[in-house]
């Protein structure tokens, strides 16, 4: 049996004054990220550098930061100087890492807030410089050497000058030597082989000039995985940490758990009749009488709406009560239709739409494989009109 469209329960009246009672929220279980924190460092038995840039991949910056420092993390990486910045005015201490390319003028931030700089070039080299020099105060910089991104760093090729200005500069001090891995994600690439030895080329350069070997780090969550040879002094996991492989072809070397659930709740129960097209465009609609339920996120919450189920069949699915379930029609903006057929639901029913429910799962990477993406974009597309609610950690907390 079904709810009526007319009926309304008790909790459905709103109370005056309340706030943060959203149905749509994502879940982030902290014990699991300890977890693989923990299994990652097994793993690889070298420090490491955990990747909270893009708001910790969807899963809050701060809350996780925070978390993964009590947990004696070794060091954090960002993306911008201005999450670097988020996480020293919340507290946070340990060593972070700005991992993009910066201009001149951010120069000062950095040393400001004790960050440390990416340095990708012998100018920027010589700007850093001039900025430490003028606030009379050291820059901590990691070199970064282009292996094969050709995204930002000096070419391995070309890098002895670059190596030499930054061992012999008077206002930088050389923490670590970096490069990224381009194929990494999939075991059988043979491009990650081709970048380790190009790095190592470049590194030698400092014991030909007599200088210290400064930390070097290579290894993202694909090198975690698949390339022990990789690991050197640092390691870098990014999505590995939080639960998901980064690539279909990605081998589970290490016991991850997820750390993010998105659910929400039905929010409405209405029977379609047959034929009566469902959401924007009346792209779909059923052979035979159904029953339809209301679920309240959409694109405007970063749920694709690449999702939105197709001609031939493809498109969304989630969890209630323990099945899968289509979405059908179009995606929304705030909400999206789910054909569940003979089934029952009630408003305020629980709908997963990534992680668990009885014995069924759907997964990040599961959710990117229906929208045709990645389980990157998936996480980090979730956006701030979702609340995060924190579980498995010493505070649990909604922010």
């Amino acid at each position: 049996m079904q709810a009526p469209e007319s009926s309304a329960n008790p909790s459905d009246v709103p109370v005056p004054g309340t706030v943060g009672t959203r149905p749509t929220r994502v879940m982030v279980d902290l014990a699991n990220l300890s977890h693989n924190l923990a299994g990652i460092r097994a793993h690889v038995g070298v420090p490491v550098m955990a990747i909270v840039k893009a708001n910790a991949y969807g899963h809050g910056l701060v809350p996780v930061a925070r978390h993964l420092q009590a947990r004696g993390v070794d060091q954090l990486g960002v993306a911008f100087v201005e999450e670097g910045v988020q996480l020293r005015r919340a507290g946070v201490t340990v060593p972070i890492l700005v991992l993009g390319g910066i201009c001149a003028r951010q120069a000062g931030q950095f040393i400001a807030h004790d960050l440390e700089i990416t340095v990708s070039s012998l100018d920027k080299l010589r700007q850093v410089e001039a900025t430490a020099e003028a606030m009379g105060r050291k820059a901590v910089i990691h070199l970064k050497i282009d292996t094969g991104m050709e995204r930002i760093g000096v070419h391995s090729y070309s890098s002895r000058a670059f190596i030499e200005a930054a061992a012999a500069s008077r206002w930088c001090e050389l923490k670590a030597v970096y490069s990224h891995l381009a194929c990494a994600d999939d075991p059988r690439s043979p491009m990650t082989a081709l970048q380790l030895e190009r790095f190592l080329e470049a590194c030698a350069h400092f014991e030909r000039i007599g200088a210290p070997m400064p930390l070097r780090h290579l290894a993202n969550s694909g090198g975690v995985l698949h390339f022990p040879q990789t690991w050197l002094d640092m390691v870098r996991p990014g999505i590995a940490l939080y639960g998901v492989l980064p690539d279909p072809a990605s081998r589970r070397s290490i016991d991850l758990r997820p750390v993010m659930s998105l659910v929400s709740q039905v929010v409405y129960f209405k029977v379609v009749r047959a034929g009566n097209p469902v959401s924007y465009g009346a792209t779909w609609a059923p052979a035979g009488d159904t029953r339809v339920v209301t679920v309240p996120i959409g694109y405007g919450d970063g749920y694709p709406r690449a999702l939105s189920s197709s001609a031939d069949g493809r498109g969304g699915q989630v969890l209630i009560r323990g099945r899968r379930h289509p979405i059908v029609g179009r995606v929304c903006m705030d909400q999206f239709m789910v054909d569940i057929g003979a089934d029952s639901a009630w408003n305020e029913d629980e709908v997963v739409l990534i992680g668990a429910q009885g014995d069924a799962f759907i997964g990040a990477e599961e959710l990117a494989r229906m929208a045709g993406t990645i389980p990157y974009e998936i996480m980090v597309g979730l956006n701030g009109r979702i609340p995060r609610h924190y579980v498995g950690g010493p505070e649990p907390q909604p922010r």
